[in-house]
């Protein structure tokens, strides 16, 4: 099923991967940045975050700027990078949005099997540094 991340404040290292592994980002324009601290802090990044910022961030000058210069990214630059779908002004605002996008996917009926399958020829590489493999399914089918 396709999967919607609220961001409704910071999102920084994990906590900025674990929003990217969404297909959907939703973000507050008041409030909140999307920030890679590891060059800032002096740790390097796991394969599997450069594996999967290369996935979803389409923009080269993009994911230098965020992981090479730590950059800290508010909503509205976010939507300009491509890096999330869409800004909200406050809590209640992005909340409700995420909902009405949950809802609008869900009337959808898309089977998950072919879903997920999809997601996963998407992202080939991360997929493989996962190990998770095109044509098996993540979960068991009944």
């Amino acid at each position: 099923m396709p999967t919607i991340a609220v961001v409704q404040g910071h999102a920084a290292a994990a906590g900025f991967a674990l929003a990217l592994c969404h297909d959907y980002v939703l973000m507050r324009s008041d409030k909140g940045v999307l920030y890679m601290s590891e060059v800032d802090l002096g740790l390097p990044l796991p394969e599997y975050f450069g594996v999967l910022f290369r996935a979803k961030v389409g923009s080269v000058s993009a994911r230098r700027d965020v992981l090479l210069g730590g950059m800290k990214i508010r909503g509205a630059e976010a939507v300009r990078l491509g890096i999330v779908d869409g800004v909200h002004e406050g809590e209640e605002e992005v909340k409700e949005a995420g909902m009405r996008l949950g809802e609008e996917l869900g009337n959808r009926k898309w089977d998950g099997g072919v879903y997920g399958e999809m997601r996963k020829g998407l992202y080939p590489e991360l997929c493989g540094v996962l190990g998770l493999e095109v044509g098996k399914p993540v979960l068991p089918t009944l």
